[in-house]
């Protein structure tokens, strides 16, 4: 099951990324975080613990970073693999859009994407609404 969100920010891309990809962060600009811990640099390989209401400590790996542009990671469990993509695409004079996406794969990944359809569809979407408020304003 995919959710994704594409919104177009009247910000330039680097302000943009630069809070995208400060995701300790996150918790000041929106409210479907609770608390981010990454255990290194923002590079493939490195992990981060995030807390979300109503849903577990989930583990996050790094699997891909494209600097200034985009990041990738996953999670996997028995029978399911989530991944997010996060992607700052310049579109012109200071503005930019942005794809935030989950798919939520395998057995289980496909049942818990369906039992969390609707606040895993807030979630991205208040994640696209909180990054725009935040570079907007800053």
């Amino acid at each position: 099951m995919l959710h994704e969100v594409t919104t177009a920010i009247s910000a330039p891309a680097d302000r943009v990324w630069a809070i995208l990809s400060d995701v300790e962060g996150w918790p000041t600009w929106t409210a479907s975080v609770t608390s981010v811990e990454l255990d290194g640099p923002m590079a493939a390989g490195s992990k981060a613990k995030i807390r979300q209401p109503k849903l577990p400590l989930v583990t996050w790996t790094i699997t891909e970073v494209v600097p200034g542009r985009s990041f990738t990671w996953e999670s996997a469990g028995p029978g399911s693999r989530a991944t997010g993509w996060h992607e700052v695409t310049p579109t012109g004079d200071g503005t930019c859009d942005v794809r935030l996406a989950l798919e939520q794969a395998g057995p289980v990944g496909s049942l818990v994407g369906l039992v969390y359809r609707g606040l895993t569809k807030r979630y991205v979407q208040m994640e696209a609404d909180g990054l725009t408020a935040a570079a907007t304003t800053r």
